[in-house]
């Protein structure tokens, strides 16, 4: 097991004003435990994969389910989950950008082991486990799958827990801004199941912050690229060629959804 603490700055580790619960989280245990069981998402994938349309398939001849409550519930769950992740992964951010600078928040591992951001850092890369929940209330309720739903789901899970194993650079950032996204998304998943509708222009907003993100997402793994052979900033070729080809499909995905969905529709109301 890599001894990060070897290769850190004491300085980046000073005290943020974590609480108990964090201070005391294990991240070695939680290390070894990623150790031996990340290799495990390849079938959580496969099984994932079978499931979803396997129930789609059982669906077809069926009504759809009535899920609203336990959907509220699901998504205001995963909601305070992300605001409160993203909040506290953002403080170490927030102190490395502004006495380190931007290089050192890419390359820093200090996000694994410092008190106040260890147990979110852990935390986020299980939830790609539980958030591929969201598919099971899609096919439950009939509603469109699309491949980018699907897509997304079972790549992520396996790039974050095999990152978080390897404890590789660039990792602080994927979860401050993906968390910051999810904290809307799923406030938006959980206004819409409440029954309430949401303006377009919000909707629109929506799928734009997630395409700022995944460009995000494709800029620093170039930094990385460039930053790669630095000291303190190392990373293997796959943790550098399988992301940047997911985070690129990722983004043309997202930006194909976002012309069909929104200007298509646009364009066609004001050709009628």
């Amino acid at each position: 097991m890599l001894n990060m603490e070897a290769n850190i700055d004491l300085a980046e580790l000073q005290p943020l004003g974590e609480y108990d619960f964090e201070k005391n989280f294990n991240h070695l245990a939680a290390r070894k435990w990623m150790e031996e069981n990340w290799q495990k998402s390849f079938i959580i994938s496969i099984i994932y994969f079978i499931l979803i349309f396997g129930i789609q398939h059982i669906m077809k001849e069926r009504r759809p389910f009535n899920l609203r409550v336990p959907l509220v519930l699901w998504s205001f769950s995963l909601t305070l989950f992300s605001i409160t992740a993203a909040c506290r992964i953002w403080k170490q951010m927030a102190f490395i950008l502004l006495n380190k600078g931007f290089k050192q928040s890419v390359c820093s591992r200090s996000f694994y082991i410092h008190p106040v951001s260890k147990l979110w850092m852990y935390l986020f890369a299980l939830s790609k486990l539980v958030e591929m929940g969201d598919t099971l209330f899609i096919v439950l309720r009939k509603k469109k799958l699309i491949f980018l739903h699907w897509y997304h789901h079972c790549f992520t899970m396996i790039i974050s827990w095999y990152g978080y194993n390897i404890t590789t650079i660039g990792m602080g950032w994927n979860a401050a801004l993906n968390l910051s996204i999810h904290s809307v998304v799923y406030s938006y998943y959980t206004v819409t199941a409440m029954g309430f509708r949401v303006p377009k222009s919000i909707m629109m907003l929506i799928t734009t912050s997630q395409i700022v993100q995944m460009a995000g997402f494709v800029i620093i793994n170039i930094f990385g690229f460039f930053w790669k052979n630095d000291k303190g900033c190392q990373i293997s070729w796959p943790m550098l060629l399988i992301p940047f080809i997911l985070y690129t499909t990722l983004l043309a995905l997202f930006y194909n959804f976002f012309m069909k969905t929104y200007l298509s529709s646009t364009q066609k109301s004001k050709g009628n």
